[in-house]
């Protein structure tokens, strides 16, 4: 039986170029492996890596034949795309069996799966319920209701089936089918995340819950509880022996030395970092890896020497959540461990290692947020010595607590998910309208970026630190001009925001 795993053709952020934009998506080298182990056989097309725009992707579907279309997202932002994938499936063979899956999915599935050309939403963690559900098409039977972990409509109704208890042993797992993904696509950027720059990851969800998140609902625990689902934060791991294995067959096999990990949250286990640097050092592998780490697990390793070992292993671009330097505003976010005392002490720790990229992430436009408020959040930065801050508007994501508190206070009279790109505020402020949001994220930009905290980097010992640093300058200077064109051609889009077409999308 003929499976398609596909990630659409997508537009990408204005801030970084199309090589810069090209990162492995793990999900479909990982579901790829369980079913091709199976004896499926499995395509795999990366839209975005392959150039494959919509009047070729409807040629490649004609021309393959598959009987299955598989797609997905997970933050919202690409899901109309997502949806723009099954219609186009549908009108070219009405019965080509389309699912669904990934977050958004799994947590709108009461939308979804009333679209006719959505078959069936895979909810949750992929591998298993795919390899189940798949199987169950392949013998010809239609005995859906015994599969957990799905959504479907049928005889004029959505049909969900019990919830999928997560795999308990990662390890069991084959690795991901790097030989069916385009892997000389990926990473050629010069600069970003340099050089040949992979996705990887060891570990599945998080120890927290944080209200505006909605990373860890994938892997989160399925509990049922009075006739209700109920999510439950869960952490999960690969043994250091598998993921080591993983990294000599991107390392040797396919020549990349940039591990990308997309863990919600890498460091959770001190002993698994301890024992993994340890491995990396052991195994003489020359590579960079950048990391979400949580800063009070940092602060931890510090103490117990272990940080230094990470360091030591390849450790050069760290990523910590930061959200606010106000600690209470934080803690209503349900997010105890990310007071601005914790974090001060993380980023004076990571000051002793100054060949170590430090990042973190903001969240501004508030529901009480000012001009004052938000200018604090640079004054912060600063204070921190990052060597970037990331100012991102909240983004209300379907299923997380905020997306419920903000739907009851009838602020999400409109949604559109195609502006979810983690720099397009939704809403207005009490005290400054969307657009003052949006304009005053530029200004807090360039008042963090001064001349010398780029000249500091620009001219840093340390190879990555300093491609970053003109990573940064040469996008900048890319955005300038088109700003400038636009200034002159005032028919012109905003660049600052607005997703960038590919000239080969609708190609």
């Amino acid at each position: 039986m003929k499976i398609l795993l596909l990630s659409p053709p997508r537009q990408y952020w204005p801030f970084i170029g199309e090589y810069d934009n090209f990162i492995l998506p793990q999900h479909l080298a990982c579901l790829a492996s369980v079913l091709e182990k199976d004896g499926f056989e499995v395509n795999v097309l990366d839209c975005m890596a392959s150039k494959c725009g919509w009047k070729t992707l409807a040629e490649y579907i004609k021309k393959n034949q598959p009987e299955v279309v598989a797609c997905g997202e997970n933050h919202a932002l690409y899901s109309h795309e997502v949806v723009k994938v099954f219609s186009l499936v549908k009108t070219i063979n009405s019965a080509i069996i389309t699912i669904a899956g990934g977050t958004h999915f799994s947590v709108l599935a009461d939308d979804y799966a009333k679209n006719r050309d959505i078959d069936f939403i895979v909810i949750g963690e992929g591998e298993i319920t795919l390899l189940e559900l798949m199987r169950e098409l392949r013998s010809g039977r239609s005995n859906f209701k015994k599969i957990p972990g799905i959504a479907y409509f049928f005889d004029n109704e959505i049909v969900y089936t019990p919830h999928r208890r997560l795999i308990e042993n990662l390890d069991e797992l084959p690795h991901p089918a790097y030989h069916l993904m385009p892997m000389d696509a990926y990473g050629k950027s010069r600069f970003l995340f340099s050089p040949g720059g992979i996705t990887i990851h060891h570990s599945r969800g998080c120890t927290g819950s944080c209200k505006f998140c909605a990373w860890w609902l994938q892997m989160a625990d399925r509990r049922e509880k009075d006739g209700k689902i109920e999510l439950r934060p869960r952490w999960r791991t690969k043994g250091v022996a598998k993921t080591i294995e993983e990294i000599k067959i991107l390392y040797h096999e396919y020549g990349k030395k940039c591990f990308i990990f997309v863990d919600e949250s890498w460091n959770i286990d001190s002993l698994w970092n301890n024992d993994f640097a340890e491995q990396v050092l052991k195994e003489k592998l020359k590579i960079n890896y950048f990391a979400f780490m949580r800063a009070d697990c940092i602060i931890r390793d510090q103490k117990k020497g272990i940080f230094r070992k990470l360091v030591s292993s390849g450790l050069a671009h760290i990523c910590v959540g930061i959200e606010r330097c106000e600690s209470d505003i934080n803690a209503r976010f349900n997010k105890s461990f990310g007071t601005s005392e914790i974090t001060r002490e993380c980023f004076s720790i990571l000051e002793q290692y100054p060949q170590v990229f430090r990042q973190g992430t903001f969240i501004v436009g508030l529901e009480n947020d000012s001009k004052e408020s938000m200018m604090r959040q640079v004054k912060f930065a600063r204070e921190l010595k990052a060597d970037y801050p990331a100012f991102h508007p909240i983004t209300v994501l379907p299923g997380t607590a905020l997306w419920n508190e903000m739907k009851e206070k009838g602020k999400l009279e409109h949604v559109n998910f195609g502006k979810y790109d983690w720099a397009t505020p939704h809403f207005s402020t009490k005290y400054l309208s969307i657009e003052e949001v949006d304009f005053l994220i530029y200004e807090m930009n360039k008042a963090f970026a001064t001349l010398s905290w780029l000249l500091r980097g620009l001219f840093s010992p340390y190879r990555y630190k300093r491609d970053l640093y003109i990573w940064w300058l040469l996008v900048s200077v890319k955005i300038a001009l088109e700003s400038l064109a636009a200034f002159i051609n005032p028919f012109r889009r905003n660049v600052f925001s607005a997703l960038v077409t590919p000239k080969w999308y609708d190609n």
